[in-house]
């Protein structure tokens, strides 16, 4: 049986990276991408197990890039099987505390990293599932998103809504690639420890944010990617549609 083909975007660091690890390190091949840093996205992708993994660079923001991205893995990979949509930003822009064309260009910023974005690549992965030789059946899309599409982020709105967005696109997917045989989830995390959370939580605030979960912690990077991997590669298809909350009983509904 081949291997199967995935592309993890936002892959050269932080919960991206752990992701292309966990698919690796169950069979699957990755082409790990990163928005510039090149350099980075090659070292992930040398480090992993197996063989066959390659580096792919865009920005994700201009839609000639994500063909370039989509293009460039499939082309490395011989096929592309699953899309994972991790890529994202988070950025500070309280609405009580920036002028009007702050307030704006975040907005901008999230909505085409966050949205626009990942509607791109599944647009582009499902016109290869469909024009591939085998047909599309066993197709998978997983999207990160984010607790904060449901508890509201006070001071980072701008995430909130686009990934809620993306929640909701995952699940309009899910019925629409159906007929397809194809799968499309999303993980909706809590607090996670990477680089990009560090400031936070070795700041004054670590401790709260730790006791939100009543494990008194933050999730590992490797928790969050063995989820991804288990959508990816392992759950059966009538989870399609599922949003799987992965943080820690830190927020409920």
């Amino acid at each position: 049986m081949s291997a199967t083909r995935c592309l993890v975007t936002g892959g050269s660091r932080g919960i991206g990276a752990a992701i292309a690890g966990a698919l690796a390190e169950r069979g699957a091949v990755v082409a790990v991408h990163a928005g510039r840093d090149r350099a980075a996205a090659e070292a992930v992708a040398a480090a992993l197990p197996g063989t066959g993994h390659v580096a792919v660079v865009g920005d994700l923001t201009d839609p000639a890039a994500a063909e370039h991205v989509v293009a460039a893995a499939i082309e490395g990979l011989s096929g592309l099987d699953v899309l994972v949509n991790n890529a994202g930003v988070f950025e500070a822009h309280p609405i009580d505390g920036v002028d009007l064309a702050t307030w704006r260009a975040a907005w901008r910023r999230h909505v085409d990293v966050n949205l626009l974005g990942p509607a791109d690549l599944a647009w582009l992965h499902l016109d290869h599932l469909l024009e591939r030789p085998e047909g599309p059946a066993g197709g998978r899309m997983v999207a990160v998103g984010s607790r904060g599409a449901y508890r509201g982020e006070p001071v980072t709105a701008a995430y909130a809504a686009t990934k809620a967005a993306l929640h909701a696109m995952t699940q309009s997917l899910a019925l629409a690639l159906a007929p397809h045989g194809v799968v499309a989830t999303a993980i909706a995390p809590g607090f996670v420890e990477t680089d990009m959370a560090r400031e936070v939580l070795d700041g004054p605030a670590g401790d709260a944010v730790r006791a939100q979960s009543p494990f008194g912690r933050v999730a590992t990077p490797d928790e969050v990617a063995a989820t991804v991997a288990w959508l990816a590669l392992e759950a059966p298809s009538w989870v399609s549609g599922a949003v799987l909350d992965v943080n820690g009983a830190s927020y409920l509904r």
